[in-house]
């Protein structure tokens, strides 16, 4: 299979981190670019691999048959729009947009165009997650709890704009509530207490009848553990540690270079990060009404 032509959009600190080096590395990926609204960072990360920059986004997007990006979700969610109308496949971060219009409008513009699109929910791409949810399966599972606690929002690269306004509840919680709906069924209710910038904690009830809790803070002092997500049933017990999980990104992008060339149909595309946007548009709404 030829490696599929990735652009970037974005390069900040994740964007470096992640992003860049796992598209630039290959052999499923080429880096085919990289836009940024700061074109000096743009051209520095682009450099670093041996990309060019582009000034002008639809330049990104006539060099590339794909389009990864790394930028807050309110921006995800206007230049996804256009990549998704110039016809490119798109590698989008969680959450699918910073509220529940911006994800529609996102998620319907990739089903107008028919391009395919897969979502960065990281836990998701790897083997220990995949054997966590083979068991919780086998177990007849009927709840659970998943706890992601940090610091983040005290400093550091991720104490970003968004996530200082938005908290952990648009960060965190795609990935807790993601996993707890893949191991005990579609969540169908949730009742939410707390602050996004302190504490939030989480009721939810699954197709089915299973239930569970989660609890997100990222203003946590000191170290915290890994985060962790545990399954309970009528035989036995599951518990994933987010410390099991190993460098994802290889096959998050193994697994985009098939999406592409399939034209779709990955199970963690646009409309599962709608879902989980309206479920968590749910979670906000509540905190906001106390």
């Amino acid at each position: 299979m030829e490696p599929v032509r990735v652009g970037l959009v974005g390069a900040g600190p994740w964007a470096e981190m992640v992003h860049a080096p796992a598209l630039a590395a290959g052999p499923h990926t080429t880096l085919s670019g990289v836009w940024a609204r700061r074109p000096e960072a743009a051209r520095s990360l682009a450099d670093a691999h041996g990309a060019p920059s582009f000034e002008r986004l639809e330049d990104l997007f006539a060099a590339s048959e794909a389009v990864a990006f790394c930028v807050p979700p309110a921006v995800q969610a206007e230049l996804g729009v256009r990549a998704a109308r110039a016809g490119r496949a798109l590698l989008l971060e969680k959450p699918l947009a910073a509220d529940l219009d911006g994800a529609r409008r996102l998620a319907g513009a990739i089903e107008e165009a028919g391009v395919a699109s897969q979502m960065l929910f990281t836990f998701r791409y790897s083997a220990a997650t995949a054997g966590f949810l083979d068991r919780a399966r086998r177990i007849e599972p009927f709840g659970g709890h998943a706890a992601n606690i940090s610091g983040s929002l005290r400093g550091g690269p991720f104490a970003t704009p968004w996530r200082l306004e938005r908290g952990a509840v648009l960060d965190v919680g795609p990935h807790m509530i993601d996993l707890l709906d893949a191991a005990l069924g579609r969540v169908v209710a949730v009742k939410a207490h707390g602050d996004p910038l302190g504490w939030v904690g989480l009721l939810l009830e699954h197709e089915g009848g299973a239930v569970s809790e989660a609890s997100l803070s990222m203003a946590a002092e000191g170290e915290a553990p890994p985060s962790r997500v545990e399954v309970y049933g009528r035989l036995g017990n599951a518990t994933l540690l987010g410390s099991e999980l190993g460098d994802v990104f290889p096959e998050v992008v193994r697994q985009f270079a098939g999406t592409v060339r399939d034209g779709g149909g990955h199970p963690l595309d646009a409309r599962h990060g709608l879902r989980m946007q309206e479920i968590i548009d749910d979670v906000e709404r509540q905190l906001r009404a106390g």
